[in-house]
């Protein structure tokens, strides 16, 4: 017998810790439940990193979960919740780990993924699983959520919170001067070669400074390969073209900068979810992963695709009799992508994007101008 969802849930728990995109991705769905239900309580299990992007996310109480102090955190935030029962829970992370931490917490009903979609068995831990869905989109897949509960709107909304103080720290950084934003390295995980080139990115650096008059700005941490990186392509660029801001910002100040940004360039990360979420103008490189399944939703139609071809250079497959959602991962998938690829999709997307860069403007009182 399936558990009954709540009709009308007063308390709504939330369990995603990670990643930055994926957790952009998730706001959306969260906006929706708000809309449906304005009064209910929403509780999202978080993680460290990922809250400091979202804190102040309005009408959402937040606990952090900081995955570096394993079982001795899931312990303390067992404690922290052990008076909390949700009306229902919303298990939106595919981990082991997260779902062992979801044995912790008291919900009438536990809401997971369906087992296509699900990994680590997580539909083991749940008392009702989504629908079914084929070839979704991740944002989707989190909106299957809400539409499992009853939620009828599902348009999409972020409002991320920016505060005045980040706005202030990227204005020290860029001045009041229009740039592409480039974050060249992805999150440097295991086997995660989603990486593009240092003189691919310079060539784009060049036509940009040359063709247009921006001046890049380069983000990332402060990890030793991403400097590397950051210095590698400053080193084959005009010096006036770019600014090195790599390491030099706060989560909240990286998303300033990609608010104030005229385009943004990046491989399958953090930051193309972030300017999506944002509503800046994205070109995603992609070739390690599906940009059907990941790309920065509403701007997919601007993606620089080549994981078709890697499915068939390195998998020796088709890439529509794959499992949905595979990743290639080998170190040379990304030199499928081309200098002039990116370079076609940028002078597209500027070109598109014309009216509206100059409507913001127009918007932009005086002293912000």
């Amino acid at each position: 017998m399936k558990h009954p969802l709540p009709a009308r849930p007063a308390h709504i728990g939330v369990l995603r810790l990670s990643a930055l995109g994926d957790v952009c991705n998730l706001v959306p769905t969260v906006r929706a439940l708000q809309r449906q239900w304005p009064e209910a309580r929403i509780t999202w299990i978080v993680g460290k990193g990922e809250y400091s992007l979202l804190t102040g996310l309005s009408g959402v109480e937040f606990v952090v979960y900081d995955k570096s102090t394993g079982l001795k955190g899931m312990r303390a935030l067992w404690r922290e919740l052990a008076d909390t029962r949700f009306d229902v829970l919303l298990h939106m992370q595919q981990a082991l780990r997260a779902s062992v931490l979801s044995l912790g917490l008291k919900a009438k009903v536990r809401v997971g993924f369906d087992p296509a979609r699900a990994k680590d068995r997580q539909y083991w831990f749940t008392h009702r699983q989504l629908a079914p869905r084929e070839r979704a989109h991740v944002l989707e897949s989190f909106m299957d959520f809400a539409r499992l509960l009853g939620v009828e709107d599902t348009s999409l909304e972020w409002r991320l919170p920016v505060p005045d103080s980040a706005y202030a720290e990227a204005r020290e950084l860029t001045g009041d001067s229009a740039y592409l934003l480039i974050s060249p390295c992805a999150n440097p995980r295991l086997r995660n070669f989603r990486n593009w080139s240092a003189e691919g990115y310079a060539a784009v650096v060049e036509h940009a400074w040359t063709q247009f008059g921006l001046k890049t700005v380069m983000t990332g941490g402060g990890s030793t390969q991403e400097r590397e990186m950051g210095s590698r392509i400053q080193s084959l660029c005009h010096p006036e073209a770019v600014i090195d801001a790599i390491g030099a910002t706060s989560l909240k100040g990286l998303l300033a900068l990609i608010d104030r940004a005229r385009v943004v360039i990046a491989p399958d990360s953090g930051p193309v979810h972030m300017a999506n979420a944002l509503a800046t103008p994205v070109v995603g490189l992609f070739a390690t992963t599906n940009p059907d399944r990941a790309a920065p939703y509403l701007w997919r139609d601007y993606v620089v695709n080549r994981y078709p071809d890697a499915v068939r250079e390195f998998l020796q497959a088709d890439p529509d009799t794959i499992t949905w959602g595979q990743r290639v991962r080998h170190p040379d998938a990304m030199s499928l992508i081309r200098a002039d690829d990116v370079i076609e999709r940028l002078d597209t997307l500027l070109a598109d994007t014309a009216s509206q860069h100059r409507s913001d403007l127009d918007r932009e009182s005086p002293d912000e101008a």
